[in-house]
């Protein structure tokens, strides 16, 4: 849940909410439908997407082993999922706390930065295909956070490091 909601729920064991925190809850709620349409998009069209990334990322790729690309696209659809659910949530945080723990380490040890950052790139063009661009201000933010955690530190903030 977006920390802010969470923070005005438990405000309100203790007073009734002022104006400003049930905006934060109004804006929220009419949101989710929206949210909920864009989750239900990327499910549907997860495998084309991802598909379209693959047939891609080989052609950019073409020295990497078949092996190594396919690692870094099964992660790179956990990562999709996990931004849909911090999509749903409206909460940043939720993504960062899922891939803290294990995408960084993942491209460290298999040392596949290459290959994720070309995919990210291939990635972000295939969904600004697949969504409209309302759907895509919902879901950018949370990719953009799950990037910021995994990127290399020394690559230069660009639109489409950042998934813009």
């Amino acid at each position: 849940m977006h920390p802010q909601i969470e923070s005005a729920f438990n405000e309100a064991e203790n007073r009734y909410l002022h104006p400003e925190e049930l905006g934060v809850i109004t804006q929220y709620v009419e949101s989710l439908p929206k949210r909920m349409q864009t989750y239900c998009t990327l499910r549907d069209k997860e495998m084309t997407i991802m598909q379209q990334v693959a047939d891609q990322l080989v052609k950019t790729l073409p020295g990497e082993t078949t092996e190594a690309l396919e690692r870094s696209i099964k992660n790179a659809l956990l990562v999709m999922r996990y931004c849909a659910m911090g999509m749903l949530l409206n909460n940043e945080a939720f993504v960062k706390e899922r891939l803290r723990t294990w995408m960084g380490q993942t491209m460290k040890a298999y040392h596949s930065q290459t290959i994720d950052s070309a995919l990210y790139e291939l990635l972000t063009q295939a969904l600004n295909q697949a969504l409209t661009p309302q759907q895509l201000s919902f879901f950018n933010p949370m990719l953009a956070a799950a990037q910021a955690e995994f990127l290399p530190q020394d690559q230069p903030l660009t639109a489409a490091a950042l998934g813009w």
